[in-house]
């Protein structure tokens, strides 16, 4: 009769079973042997040391019902005890010679004594239980545990954490990804490439082994790694690069080893990294290192390596600061395609907005290409949350779908905050709030380069806005002329400007203006090459171009003297001529500040309104074009 391959192949399964039977019996011996341990000494009661003399006067004064005498130890049992639920014994030891203490205690006829003679088998198999057996198990578990250890598998500490999803899993697929054609079209060509990669063999093309998602936070990186399992309807295993990282060294590389072999036996597949730089970082050695992220990158870069791209692995990581992965990860055979996830134009945030409208009630007033245009440098998750704002703002003005109100004042709540009605401003400071964002206005259409206002108001916000004022872009610019920042720097300096003008003094509350137009100053002359003595020369360098994107001098001190003093003559030539335009209108400043005053909040038109009535000047035609609100000035707490 022929062997059963079901039969071995059980007796196979039953081995990592019967391992952990014994495994479990072990613990519950050992547990069983300490209770038993503790519980009798519970039990046992207390068992306190006294000297010799208070032993003798305990017999003397008739407090001793009990001695036993065993190895030189006197254990003695009160007559009286002082817990009634818990026996007490007191223990010393023998001074005197055996024999002078037996004739001392023949003495008290009442106290019972014992002469005990130890077994020496008894006090070994004592010790055995007690000692030695706990200890035996304790050492051998510890054993049992190193050996686990040595292969990475200590509790799971060497496994991978990834999650495995499949396509029915994410849910997600490229056309749940609006705004980012170029981003999709690069992994169309990789999701190809899974499904048929024939007709790529043929003419010689391999598939990439890995494709590096760039670009700033919120911009729909993960989003479009699901959508890419989502479309090639392969395993997608997912985790994030802090994931690999533990106290232990060597843990890291284990991970990574475990990780490829699973995604190998379940290839073709797809690996998603996120946050790759947590332990791609460059290894440039300089301020120490760290040996744990170090040898994880190592076995990261040693895997990539080993696998062939024909058998359907594909790496896709994602980051938003590439400047600091180690160019070993970023060369060809590694991640040989960078893929751009960038802030969405115009047209990517008018389909981030329908897409995320999609399931949500809207009335006919709606026009997304306004909304898009009135928030521009917007990201996938910002839209995402004005949506998600404006529905709720519906609902709680008891209506059953969004209008384009909602939106417009959802734009306001994300950038500026909700209205913080519990702040009410005295007489005055309304007066210097109301001329300051008048001054910001009245500067910006007094400019030819200028955008339009749309609205001013002077209700204070949550993130420390005491008014602001929102400006009408006409269109969406890549690229701004020296002209059109010199008239920004100007307008920001507006609300400084009337401050002075009219109360002869100035206040807190163009900290942020002063930021803002120090900062583009600063630009001008280090960056764009718009400065009046350094010509084209660029003196400073961006960094973090996906967060902060901050500026770097890259100067001598003497360079950076001379750029500070020809940032301060630009500001001070824009802050003379704010205050020329405001002193030639101060007749239209005052009258739109008084009407700002008594309404809190006013639109461009009738803000354009009072100015023509100062002015003199005719209402211009209707036009069909509406303005679209962006907010670019505030005045800060």
């Amino acid at each position: 009769m022929g062997n059963n391959p079901n039969n071995n192949r059980q007796k196979k399964n039953n081995g990592p079973k019967n391992k952990q039977s014994i495994l479990v019996f072990l613990l519950c011996l050992m547990v069983t042997l300490v209770g038993i341990s503790f519980f009798t000494n519970i039990f046992k009661g207390d068992t306190k040391e006294i000297t010799y003399n208070k032993f003798l006067s305990m017999l003397e004064d008739d407090e001793v019902d009990e001695v036993v005498i065993q190895n030189g130890t006197i254990t003695i049992t009160p007559r009286e005890q002082p817990d009634k639920y818990r026996e007490t014994k007191y223990y010393t030891h023998v001074i005197e010679s055996g024999d002078a203490l037996v004739e001392r205690l023949e003495k008290y006829d009442k106290v019972t004594y014992e002469l005990q003679v130890p077994d020496p088998a008894t006090e070994l198999i004592s010790n055995l239980v007690t000692l030695m057996l706990p200890t035996l198990l304790l050492f051998g578990l510890l054993m049992l545990f190193m050996r686990k250890m040595g292969k990475g598998n200590l509790m799971g500490v060497g496994k991978n954490k990834a999650k495995a999803y499949v396509q029915k899993e994410t849910g997600v697929t490229f056309r749940d990804v609006a705004g980012q054609d170029e981003a999709k079209e690069s992994l169309q060509e990789v999701v190809d490439f899974l499904h048929d990669p024939g007709k790529y063999t043929t003419i010689g093309a391999k598939l990439p082994k890995g494709a590096l998602l760039v670009g700033p936070p919120g911009t729909g990186k993960t989003l479009l790694a699901k959508a890419v399992a989502g479309e090639a309807h392969v395993p997608f295993f997912s985790l994030s690069g802090s994931d690999f990282v533990e106290m232990f060294v060597g843990v890291g590389a284990s991970r990574v080893r475990d990780l490829f072999e699973e995604a190998k036996k379940n290839a073709p597949c797809i690996i998603f990294i996120d946050e790759v730089d947590a332990i791609g970082k460059s290894r440039d050695g300089h301020g120490g290192g760290n040996d744990e992220r170090e040898q994880t990158l190592n076995q990261l870069l040693a895997e990539m390596d080993g696998f062939e791209a024909s058998k359907g692995l594909l790496i896709l990581a994602a980051t938003n600061r590439p400047e600091v992965l180690d160019p070993a990860l970023l060369r060809p055979g590694r991640f040989d395609r960078r893929v751009i996830v960038d802030r969405p134009d115009l047209k990517g945030r008018v389909d981030i907005l329908k897409v995320h409208a999609k399931n949500v009630s809207l009335d006919e007033t709606v026009d997304f290409d306004e909304i898009a245009l009135s928030t521009s440098g917007a990201v996938g998750s910002d839209l995402a949350n004005m949506i998600n704002e404006a529905a709720i703002l519906a609902v709680k003005h008891g209506r059953k779908a969004v209008s384009q109100k909602d939106l417009f004042e959802a734009v306001e709540v994300v950038l500026v905050g909700k209205e913080k009605k519990d702040r009410i401003l005295s007489p005055e400071e309304r007066r210097i709030v109301s001329y300051h964002e008048v001054g910001h206005a009245l500067v910006s259409a007094l400019q030819k380069d200028a955008e339009p206002v749309q609205k001013i108001t002077i209700v204070p916000r949550t993130m420390g806005a005491l008014g602001y004022v929102m400006q009408v872009p006409e269109e969406e610019k890549y690229l701004n002329t020296k002209k059109e920042l010199e008239a920004m720097l100007v307008g920001y300096l507006g609300g400084r400007a009337a401050e002075e003008i009219v109360f002869d003094t100035v206040t807190t509350g163009a900290a942020n203006d002063i930021e803002k137009a120090t900062k583009m100053a600063r630009a001008m002359v280090t960056q764009y090459g718009m400065s009046r003595k350094f010509g084209l020369m660029g003196l400073a360098s961006q960094q973090s171009k996906y967060l902060d994107g901050r500026a770097v001098l890259e100067c001598g001190d003497d360079t950076a003297t001379e750029v500070d003093h020809e940032v301060m003559e630009l500001l001070h030539k824009s802050y003379e001529e704010a205050k020329r335009l405001l002193t030639e209108n101060r007749e239209a400043l005052d009258k739109i500040a008084e009407f700002l005053i008594e309404k809190e909040t006013i639109t461009g038109k009738e803000f354009m309104k009072i100015f023509r009535q100062v002015k003199g000047l005719p209402e211009p035609e209707e036009t069909e074009k509406k303005p679209v609100p962006r907010i670019t000035e505030k005045t800060q707490e």
